[in-house]
């Protein structure tokens, strides 16, 4: 069993986490430049067993698509669709995420000026999702089926 990577694609910065071997878990693994990505992962890839990639899909209050989905993350989506076509890629409602990041540092004690580091905040974001998918895959695994 491969390892499911989460990605919280942003327009600089994209937090990435990953599950454990056995996909119970997901951890916070780095926060890369969006340009850099695809390379971040073909090297991860070269060191570890993935299964699927959880994207972050950011949509609207009614469900529908919004304006950075249309714009960023479906092309980012299409392009690792065709570069990994071996792999599983789903996409993940991320609405709140990232206040739920940040309401998690408060939560655990972080200090004001460590939360306001944004590369932490994607992070954390990225783990958020990645593990609401989990929390997904064990009531319905049906979003799994949207092979490439």
């Amino acid at each position: 069993m491969g390892r499911i990577i989460g990605i919280d694609y942003g327009r600089k910065r994209t937090g990435i986490a990953v599950t454990d071997p056995l996909q119970m878990i997901a951890g916070g693994l780095e926060t890369v430049a969006s340009g850099e990505v695809e390379a971040w992962l073909e090297r991860y890839m070269a060191n570890e067993p993935v299964e699927g990639i959880v994207i972050g899909c950011p949509t609207m209050l009614d469900g529908s698509e919004s304006d950075t989905m249309t714009r960023y993350v479906q092309p980012f989506v299409n392009r690792l669709r065709k570069k990994f076509p071996g792999i599983i890629i789903d996409l993940f409602d991320e609405r709140y995420t990232s206040k739920l990041a940040v309401r998690a540092m408060i939560d655990g004690g972080m200090k004001k000026k460590d939360r306001r580091d944004k590369a932490s905040i994607d992070r954390l974001s990225a783990v958020i999702l990645l593990q609401g998918y989990l929390e997904q895959l064990k009531i319905e695994p049906s979003p799994r089926a949207q092979r490439n």
